[in-house]
């Protein structure tokens, strides 16, 4: 397996993980700098090159907000894992409309909650209103750290190279 990189934004502040060959194409390209080095080698057939484990681009990238996928686990992870109807904790959860569907309601973050087989059965295609059923928190869109996407990308991976550049409790 290819070693992973760290790619650090011009601030220090950690984007993303590439492969070390795109990495060292970067750095030959001049639009990185070597920060660490690993142990490994990439032979190309006319030379060969230490291997990074951490650059740093030579220039700031602005980045938008990460924002979370629309999952049934992560809707239920906002709920933690409780019925917004009747307060139940359970992993057994359904994704309920809190508008239904059949009336207009949409598929976002505002609009979807867990609730439990049983209340939602009740609800059926009711508003809460109409079910007389009320929600216990407002469905919102949860906010990310802005290193969310870097942690779904190297989640066990992390060498020891990269700690000093990585916000601390990771």
């Amino acid at each position: 397996m290819e070693p992973l990189v760290l790619v650090l934004n011009y601030n220090y502040e950690p984007l993303n993980v590439c492969n070390a060959k795109r990495a060292l194409v970067m750095v030959y390209n001049g639009k990185a700098e070597v920060l660490e080095l690993n142990g490994h080698i990439i032979h190309t057939p006319s030379s060969s090159y230490r291997c990074p484990s951490v650059i740093r681009l030579s220039h700031l990238v602005k980045r938008p907000r990460p924002r979370l996928r629309l999952t049934r686990k992560e809707v239920f992870a906002r709920d933690n894992y409780t019925c917004q109807y009747c307060g139940k904790h359970t992993r057994d959860l359904t994704l309920d409309h809190v508008i239904p569907r059949s009336r207009g309601g949409r598929h976002t973050w505002t609009n979807l909650v867990s609730a439990c087989r049983a209340c939602n059965h009740r609800k059926g295609g009711k508003s809460p209103e109409e079910a007389r059923m009320r929600l216990l928190n407002e469905p919102k869109e949860p906010r990310v750290s802005p290193y969310y996407i870097l942690l779904q990308k190297i989640q066990h991976s992390v060498n020891e190279e990269w700690l000093k550049y990585l916000p601390s409790g990771w």
